[in-house]
């Protein structure tokens, strides 16, 4: 699975103009609806933030993967964000977040949901890749960190 693939340019927000974690979340659903790629944005939203209230996804190193299951989608669809002003995900290590990927998917395809859950907590690991992220200035350039992070990775 190549990330970079799913989460195109179009597909992702810098800067994203929420300033609090719901904000975000509403506006990366509203990136995929306006992508076309959910029938139902409003049962999508719901189906992350319901999630979200389960357990915060903001996982440490800056970085929230807020995600749900859904039928809103037919397959994995992912979008993705730098706040303008780091947001709180109450976050594990009690960090404000910088990087936001949102990944919905349909109920009975967990196993690309769960790969690509890992594979960007995997990325979030790397210096380089953080260090990329915090100084990207465009989408452009947030894409073009994970794909050479990608390629690096699996080179």
């Amino acid at each position: 699975m190549e990330l970079s693939s799913i989460l195109t340019p179009e597909r992702i927000c810098v800067p994203l103009r929420a300033t609090d974690k719901t904000g975000v979340i509403r506006e990366l659903v509203g990136v995929l609806a306006d992508a076309g790629v959910l029938t139902n944005p409003e049962a999508a939203l719901e189906a992350v933030l319901k999630r979200e209230a389960e357990r915060t996804t903001g996982i440490g190193y800056g970085l929230a993967i807020p995600h749900g299951k859904s039928d809103a989608c037919e397959r994995l669809v992912m979008a993705a964000g730098k706040p303008a002003v780091p947001v709180d995900f109450q976050s594990f290590d009690g960090r404000p977040v910088n990087f936001v990927v949102l990944l919905i998917s349909p109920p009975d395809q967990t196993g690309p949901h769960i790969q690509a859950l890992a594979k960007i907590s995997r990325l979030m690991n790397i210096q380089d890749f953080r260090t990329a992220v915090e100084q990207a200035k465009t989408a452009e350039e947030l894409h073009q960190a994970i794909a050479r992070c990608e390629a690096a990775e699996t080179g």
